[in-house]
């Protein structure tokens, strides 16, 4: 009966199942020609945003995250902020430039439990790209598109990718 026990406990520790959640930030205020200095390189979210952010915690405080990373951004940071502080997780920052992007995504493969990354239109489509080591998502993201989920899951062995919208959708015409 003791070894049937070992038996079920290693067919589960090898099974075991973890869940990246990718977003791109939510939407951005508009900067104008009159931004200056940091605004214009770094704005804020919209109100729209504010929503979607919110949304975004509602969709995933369910989900068992155990990491948050985000980019060193206000939009991207203010985009996880209201999931950090409703599961008492904090945010952790991560570098987006071409350089550490490997070295982040085996950081990620190593973690244990689910997690939450927030990124950039030209970022995303990497970061699940280098998970499931396949051209999921054959370019950057639409520079209108803020409601797109990447779900990558690794299950035992397996790299499984799904795409969900979430919240409103950012272009009502598709």
């Amino acid at each position: 009966m003791r070894i049937l026990g070992i038996v079920i406990a290693l067919a589960f520790a090898s099974c075991s199942t973890n869940r990246y959640y990718i977003v791109r930030h939510a939407e951005k205020a508009v900067v104008t020609k009159d931004s200056v200095g940091m605004m214009a390189n770094n704005p804020p979210l919209s109100e729209p945003g504010k929503v979607r952010a919110f949304v975004l915690r509602d969709e995933l405080k369910g989900a068992h995250i155990k990491s948050i990373f985000s980019t060193n951004t206000i939009r991207t940071t203010t985009t996880a902020q209201p999931l950090s502080e409703s599961i008492g997780v904090p945010i952790l920052i991560y570098s987006p430039s071409k350089d550490s992007a490997t070295a982040f995504t085996q950081k990620l493969k190593g973690l244990k439990g689910n997690v939450l990354i927030v990124g950039h239109s030209n970022t995303v489509d990497d970061i699940v790209n280098q998970l499931t080591g396949r051209a999921d998502i054959p370019g950057d993201l639409p520079d209108a598109e803020y409601d797109n989920m990447f779900i990558v899951t690794k299950k035992g062995k397996k790299w499984l990718f799904e795409r969900k919208k979430y919240g409103y959708p950012s272009n009502p015409e598709r």
